[in-house]
């Protein structure tokens, strides 16, 4: 590293720490985080391992500062939506949309949530910001299905996390089994054919299932 380097990364130490945070969400996404190097990851950011643990304590707690980046931009992108300003269906839709269009573009937040599974969420567990931020997603859905049955739009009373598991679900398994299932089917699920019919397809069904009344057992 240049003496002009590290002159600009001490004067600038946030541009430092975010050029290692989008460098370590490639390294981490792509080999996990057993597989992922801190030494690739200096050396991508014309940094050093001193560096990176002077910032983030450890590897593990690098790994977990990427995971709160990763899911505090999915829940910025719907604090700017105003859902509260929307009819009901309108915002459901919305927020539909958005987190469908979310989790196409970014494959990294999809693999990286899903590494996280594979170690059954320890590093998480640790994070009291990852809990923190993530009930904004909760508090959103909740108002809006509450404002949909109080004027008749939505007539079945659903629980907000049971919503959000749904919409979720749909969303994150196009990305993460992209390539499993289209290998078996032979069908290439980026294609914008396939790509605007499943986002109407799973707004539909979702403000379908919400309109439409629980049946009396």
């Amino acid at each position: 590293m240049t003496d002009a380097t590290r002159k600009l990364r001490k004067n600038d130490p946030e541009k430092t720490r975010e050029d290692i945070l989008a460098v370590a969400t490639e390294e981490f996404s792509e080999f996990g985080l057993s597989g992922g190097r801190v030494d690739a990851i200096a050396e991508k950011t014309r940094t050093s391992k001193r560096m990176i643990y002077y910032y983030f304590g450890s590897k593990e707690g690098l790994y977990l500062a990427v995971l709160e980046k990763a899911y505090r931009k999915i829940r910025s992108l719907e604090a700017d939506l105003e859902l509260s300003g929307m009819p009901p269906a309108q915002a459901l839709k919305t927020l539909i949309s958005t987190t469908f269009d979310h989790d196409e573009r970014n494959p990294d937040f999809v693999r990286l949530v899903s590494i996280e599974n594979i170690h059954h969420a320890v590093h998480m567990q640790r994070s009291t910001e990852l809990r923190d931020v993530n009930l904004s997603i909760i508090s959103t859905m909740t108002e809006i299905l509450e404002r949909g049955r109080a004027d008749g739009t939505f007539r079945r009373d659903v629980d907000a996390i049971d919503l959000h598991m749904l919409i979720s679900a749909f969303c994150f398994f196009r990305v993460s089994n992209r390539h499993t299932f289209g290998t078996i089917f032979q069908r290439d699920l980026s294609e914008p054919q396939y790509y605007d019919r499943h986002k109407q397809m799973i707004s539909d069904a979702v403000l379908s299932y919400l309109t439409t009344a629980a049946q009396e057992a």
